[in-house]
């Protein structure tokens, strides 16, 4: 495989420790969801829909807060966002997993609110490392530290959860996140290389309004980031549940490893390829890769189908992080990222009842397999309208660094067929980071492909 793509991108030093710092700082997310489900289901003695709903309160909370704190990294920067977190996330956390199922409900949801916008910030602070020309490149590499997180997250987890009891697992998962935040936060990762020196901190040099940038083809975007994380976190509860019917719980961390491998080599390969693959056509391969799973009559043959359907997993996100980062201006990003992040929560948000109402009713094979019905809907409704958002980008004046004039009303080129222009161009300035040749990050760039 040609690996000097990936030699490139990780000789940036900012690359290397945004990576290190999402694989520390998401490990406890992806333990504490899966413990949240077994705490709820053996210590509280509650059905799947009931952990269902409680993970649904958290991600709709944390889709709700999306948006918002997005759009307080571009304006007041990571650290004034992140400190109330801590804070608000410990007291949260150091009571919820010894209370009963409503005031765990309840703390959940206000954790949600106030959680840390992990994926934004290190999605905002791998973007920024590297030049547009290596971005899906270092997207990849993120997807794969994701998937790091993700195999060792859930195999501590559950592996402790069988040895001591899950109220004082969760809690500990949940302490070691907030010292991880507390990390993010003394590190304090550049998120944003389009600011001038004359700037104050977290200032963007340029924040264009919501209208600008908030049209059809970023919302199509975020739709199938959505139905990704349904089929996901669907098929999250459907492992625990099937791993559960064939009597081998210890074996749950396992089988979710090898899951996460499986997008993990998904996600390397994907980082080589020398054209990206839309959104919606991942979408629609995951969901048919995913439906097999149910099919399995034993762990090990379920862990090859997870295996088979994880290569797909990666790309798939990695895809959606990526287009939206193409047709958003880098002065907006951090308020996109959210949106897209709430896109995303709220998909696993609809996801986990779904899976947990259909495990109740018919058991894991149909929480697995309902999951899989709407991913190919929607991905069969995206790639038929895909062809709109095709038209080339405007050509860039060679040499200057600038791009002809444009209306800010129209950052995207599928928007431009959809409304009309606004009446005021909007004024074209070159930053300090626009005159570095590596990294041309003025808004033309960042809103167009290469």
């Amino acid at each position: 495989m040609p690996l000097a793509p990936y030699r490139r991108v990780l000789s940036v030093g900012a690359l290397r420790q945004a990576l290190v710092l999402g694989v520390l700082v998401r490990i406890p997310i992806f333990a504490g969801g899966v413990i949240l489900t077994l705490h709820v289901v053996q210590t509280l003695h509650r059905s799947y829909g009931a952990a269902g709903l409680v993970s649904a309160a958290a991600t709709i909370c944390i889709a709700i807060s999306g948006p918002w704190r997005g759009r307080l990294l571009d304006s007041k920067g990571l650290r004034r966002v992140v400190l109330p977190s801590l804070v608000v996330t410990a007291v949260c956390w150091s009571i919820a997993p010894f209370v009963g199922y409503v005031p765990l409900l309840l703390l959940a949801a206000v954790g949600g609110l106030f959680i840390i916008p992990i994926f934004s910030v290190i999605r905002l602070a791998v973007i920024a490392a590297v030049p547009e020309s290596d971005r899906r490149t270092a997207l990849s590499l993120d997807s794969v530290a994701v998937e790091l997180s993700f195999m060792i997250g859930p195999l501590v987890g559950v592996w402790a959860a069988t040895i001591w009891p899950t109220s004082w697992v969760l809690f500990s998962v949940e302490m070691l996140g907030v010292v991880a935040g507390v990390g993010l936060w003394l590190v304090n990762p550049v998120m944003r290389p389009d600011r001038d020196e004359d700037e104050g901190d977290g200032v963007p040099a340029l924040s264009p309004p919501l209208r600008a940038w908030f049209r059809p083809g970023f919302l199509a975007v975020c739709g199938a980031a959505a139905a990704t994380t349904i089929v996901l976190s669907g098929s999250d509860i459907a492992i625990v549940a099937a791993l559960r019917e064939f009597r081998q719980i210890s074996l749950i961390g396992p089988v979710l490893a090898i899951w996460g491998l499986g997008s993990l080599i998904g996600g390397l390969v994907y980082g080589l390829l020398h054209r990206s693959i839309p959104a919606f056509l991942l979408l629609g391969g995951l969901s048919l890769a995913t439906f097999p799973i149910a099919l399995a009559p034993s762990v090990w043959p379920f862990a090859g189908l997870a295996f088979v359907a994880g290569l797909l997993c990666a790309p798939t996100i990695t895809a959606t992080v990526d287009q939206v980062s193409r047709v958003v201006p880098m002065g907006a990003l951090g308020a996109a990222m959210g949106w897209h992040g709430s896109f995303m929560t709220a998909g696993s948000a609809l996801g986990a009842p779904i899976a947990g109402l259909a495990i109740d009713q018919w058991g894991w094979r149909g929480g697995s397999t309902s999951v899989t019905v709407g991913g190919r809907a929607v991905a069969a409704g995206g790639a038929g309208g895909a062809g709109a958002s095709s038209l080339p980008c405007p050509p860039t004046r060679r040499g200057t660094g600038k791009t002809r004039p444009r209306s800010r009303a129209t950052p995207t080129t599928a928007s431009r067929s959809q409304s009309p222009p606004s009446r005021r161009p909007a004024p074209t300035r070159t930053s300090s980071a626009t005159r570095l040749r590596a990294r041309p990050t003025h808004p033309a760039s960042a809103v167009c492909s290469p």
